[in-house]
């Protein structure tokens, strides 16, 4: 495997490390919620918390982005996550966690996530050229997907059976991990992207903001894009936020095995992550993401009628090979089309589009619930794949048409 530099290794480490903890908490944290209530609404309100921050803080993050070193932005959250995980499980040693407490802690990583994953995907177009933008962000899909799927999801399940705490534990050991990483990224191999007014000062924080916003709507083919993206993440958003609750009660999937269903799941997002690259070179770039969002949602809603969990996991692994071929190629898009400079106040506005619906989505879901564990995903499945056959014309050429001068 042809490095990508020294720089876009330490970066890849500490992906490493961070996902490796949140595949641990990705098992935890709702088998932990499912001990303190077994309401449906409530479960919902837990992935609405940590979607939540993208809709309060996406923007003025990035902008942060766009005037500080990256490097330390992305190790002081990955420090902030550190502490809120100690702490939290010291109260679950202790005995006095409750669910607002776990909401609380939830709500409080999720801000530190929004600084954590704008810093990360605006680093890449820093350290990377275009041509190498598909092949890193693969790189790191399919890293991902390994770490937390086959390592950090099925070990927590198993620490969480030894004590409900030592997940929490190792989670936040992570974090610290990816914290030292990160701070430590060589700067001399970093493109100088800092920019001042004549004076040498910074331009006004509100201006930037307001530029962000401004410069992703004038560019019309991008802004169909989020918020065709929106639309249907709102829709996914629907679809799982009870899906603990619809593995574990409606196809009897023990608690124990929970983290390794999950991990199951992941052999088809690191098929996807290494076809994407391949795909999008034989298919081009548009296609192969076209067809990524249709079969992914047309999955979901055929998740709502599986029998059991068996015919589950196998449907969720092909849709998970169709989501990283989309995530990847999507994500390439971006980079390829969004200044380097601007990208922390770009991609922060549409982080808050398309992740700020989702907190929303998450909630009405859990309402749905109550009238059967199968109704969100059928009716969340049913609608995202009506958007995207809608949106088949559009999404078949842009890629190609964002990258046109507009």
């Amino acid at each position: 495997m042809k490095s990508l530099g020294p720089a876009f290794n330490r970066l890849w480490g500490a992906s490493l490390t961070t996902n490796l903890a949140d595949g641990v908490l990705s098992a935890a944290a709702p088998l932990l919620a499912i001990t303190l209530t077994k309401n449906p609404v409530l479960i919902s309100v837990l992935s609405a918390l940590a979607m939540l921050p993208w809709l309060f803080f996406a923007i003025p993050i990035g902008v942060i982005v766009d005037r500080v070193d990256r490097r330390y932005l992305l190790a002081g959250a990955n420090s902030v996550r550190f502490l809120i995980a100690g702490l939290l499980a010291i109260s679950i040693s202790t005995h006095t966690i409750t669910i607002y407490l776990l909401f609380v802690a939830t709500f409080c990583i999720g801000v530190c996530e929004v600084t954590a994953d704008t810093t990360s995907q605006s680093l890449i177009p820093q350290i990377l050229g275009k041509d190498q933008l598909e092949r890193g962000n693969s790189r790191l899909q399919i890293s991902e997907t390994i770490v937390q799927g086959f390592v950090g999801t099925p070990i927590s399940g198993f620490l969480y059976a030894a004590a409900i705490y030592l997940p929490f534990i190792a989670n936040s050991f992570g974090f610290l991990v990816a914290a030292v990483l990160a701070a430590t990224i060589p700067v001399k191999f970093l493109q100088d992207l800092r920019t001042s007014d004549s004076d040498g000062t910074k331009p006004d924080f509100m201006a930037e903001i307001r530029f962000g916003m401004k410069y992703l709507y004038n560019n019309k083919v991008l802004f169909r894009l989020v918020i065709t993206t929106a639309s249907i993440g709102f829709c996914y958003s629907m679809s799982t936020s009870t899906i603990v609750l619809f593995m574990v009660q409606e196809l009897h999937l023990k608690p124990v095995f929970f983290g390794i269903a999950l991990s199951v799941q992941a052999v088809g997002a690191i098929a996807g992550g290494i076809a994407a690259p391949q795909l999008s070179v034989k298919f081009g770039r548009s296609r192969v993401m076209t067809a990524g969002i249709f079969l992914s949602s047309l999955i979901v809603l055929l998740q709502g009628l599986v029998p059991n969990i068996y015919v589950y996991i196998a449907l969720s692994t092909v849709a998970a090979f169709t989501i990283s071929l989309w995530n990847i190629l999507l994500m390439s898009t971006y980079q390829s089309v969004i200044p380097a400079h601007l990208y922390g106040r770009v991609h922060g506005t549409r982080r808050t589009l398309v992740w700020g619906l989702m907190p929303f989505g998450s909630l009405l879901g859990g309402f749905i619930a109550k009238t059967g564990l199968r109704a969100p995903l059928i009716v969340g499945g049913a609608v995202a794949t009506v958007i995207a056959t809608l949106s088949l014309p559009f999404l078949i050429g842009v890629s190609e048409n964002a990258e046109a001068p507009q």
